[in-house]
């Protein structure tokens, strides 16, 4: 096999692994959107968050799920929800994807959990207070606003390091490694 050869099949893969991560996410939010979408998010969906420890296929794949998710939510935000929602998506995925990298393979459990904080943080910050803009007529006040980031930093919380984590450490002991850029 020669090298462009190569080049194409692991192109493809990444394509089409990030495309099963994208309409796994979808199907993991929607069936739930009662409990996936609000100022309280338990998402099932963001127990993936922890894919980019292992393969960055998982930033595009879960950037184009939440995208998608929250087109075809049935209680549409609108583009802000989209746009910054995605955003919020892939600035962790890319932060989650890079700490992993960094971060000394020693203390893999230790790294794994600072690894996993940008999906809390990023999601708690942005949607956080997005959401109060959206979901809250009449005067917005700065309670509100820390009373949503929280809230929806708790609820993230919760996926990724109770069911998130977990998942991780079965994906590597079932022999899933990180892959190469």
């Amino acid at each position: 096999m020669n090298k462009s050869t190569s080049s194409r099949q692991g192109r493809s893969l990444y394509l089409a692994t990030a495309a099963v991560m994208a309409a796994l996410y979808v199907v993991l939010t929607l069936p739930f959107a009662q409990i996936a979408f609000g100022p309280l998010q338990f998402r099932l969906a963001e127990c993936m968050v922890v894919l980019p420890i292992l393969m960055p296929a998982a930033i595009p794949g879960l950037t184009i799920g939440c995208f998608l998710a929250n087109l075809l939510n049935p209680g549409n935000l609108g583009p802000i929800d989209i746009v910054f929602g995605s955003l919020a998506t892939l600035i962790a995925a890319v932060l989650t994807y890079r700490i992993a990298k960094w971060a000394p393979f020693a203390k893999r459990m230790q790294n794994d959990i600072v690894a996993l904080l940008p999906p809390i943080i990023v999601n708690a910050l942005i949607v956080g207070t997005y959401l109060t803009f959206l979901l809250t007529e009449g005067a917005i006040r700065v309670t509100m606003i820390i009373v949503n980031i929280v809230s929806i930093g708790l609820s993230e919380m919760v996926i990724v390091y109770i069911i998130g984590l977990p998942i991780l450490i079965v994906l590597r002991k079932a022999g899933l490694r990180s892959t190469k850029e």
